[in-house]
C-alpha cells in the first residue's frame, strides 16, 4: 500500500526548528484532502493552494498560452509567502503541493508545449531559484501517485467547469512528467501513496497507517 523511498542522491540533514511536510501530485490526486485530514491528526498548521480566488485560474483554462505566465507567478508568489510563514511562524507545517512543482511541472510544461515563450520562462525559472537557497526544505515529501484514469475520474468528481475545459491530453501530459519528476527530486525523503489503493475517506484507517509512516520517517531522519 505504501511505499517509502529515500533518493540515493539525498543527504539527511537535520533541519532546525518546525517540522515541514509537503504534498506533491498531479492536479486531482487528493492533495488538499490528505493534507487537511492528516493536518489534523498530527496537529500540524495546513497551508494550501488559492484556487477559487485565483484571479488567474479561470482565463488560463480557456487560453494557456495568454496567461500561462501571469498565473504561475500568482502560484510562485503566493508560494513563497507560505514558504516565509512556514519558515518561522513556529508550528509544525503540511503544505498543499510543493514550489518545486510549479516550475518542474508547470512552467516547464508551457514552455516545451509553447505555451509560454522563451523570454518569460527565463525570467521565471530565474526568480524561482534566486528563491531556492531562502527556502527551508521539506522534512518530508508526501507523493501522490497512481493511473491517470483515477487522477481524471476524480478531477470530473469534484466538478469544476474550468477544468473539464481541458483535454484529457493535459492531463496525460502532466502525469507523464510528475513521473519523471519525483525520480530525479532529491531534497527530501519521499513517502509514495498510491491513490489506486488507498481512500482516505471511504477508509479512515488508511489515515491512520500514512500517519504512522511519516512519524517513522520523521524519526528516522531526525527531524522529531
Amino acid at each position: 500500500m505504501l511505499n517509502l523511498v529515500t533518493h540515493p542522491e539525498y543527504i539527511k540533514t537535520e533541519n532546525e526548528g518546525n517540522l515541514f511536510i509537503t504534498v506533491a501530485g498531479n492536479v486531482g490526486a487528493g492533495k488538499s484532502t490528505l493534507t487537511k485530514m492528516l493536518g489534523e491528526k498530527l496537529n500540524f498548521k495546513t497551508h494550501f493552494e488559492k484556487v477559487d480566488t485565483n484571479p488567474y485560474l479561470d482565463d488560463f483554462y480557456t487560453d494557456q498560452e495568454k496567461w500561462g505566465f501571469h498565473l504561475q507567478l500568482y502560484f510562485l508568489a503566493q508560494r513563497f509567502k507560505q514558504q516565509k510563514e512556514i519558515s518561522c511562524n513556529g508550528f509544525d507545517n503540511i503544505q498543499d503541493r510543493s514550489i518545486y512543482e510549479d516550475v518542474e511541472i508547470f512552467a516547464k510544461s508551457l514552455y516545451e508545449n509553447g505555451k509560454m515563450n522563451k523570454r518569460d520562462f527565463e525570467t521565471y525559472t530565474e526568480l524561482f531559484y534566486d528563491m531556492i537557497p531562502y527556502l527551508k526544505k521539506p522534512d518530508l515529501m508526501i507523493y501522490l501517485t497512481g493511473s491517470i484514469d483515477s487522477i481524471i475520474s476524480r478531477i470530473n468528481t469534484r466538478g469544476r467547469d474550468m477544468e473539464k475545459r481541458v483535454s484529457k491530453d493535459y492531463w496525460e501530459n502532466l502525469h507523464r512528467r510528475y513521473d519523471h519528476w519525483i525520480k530525479n527530486y532529491k531534497e527530501s525523503p519521499v513517502l509514495y501513496v498510491n491513490i489506486d489503493e488507498v481512500d482516505i475517506i471511504e477508509n479512515p484507517h488508511h489515515l491512520d497507517i500514512i500517519a504512522s509512516k511519516v512519524l517513522d520517517i520523521l524519526k528516522l531522519n531526525k527531524a522529531i
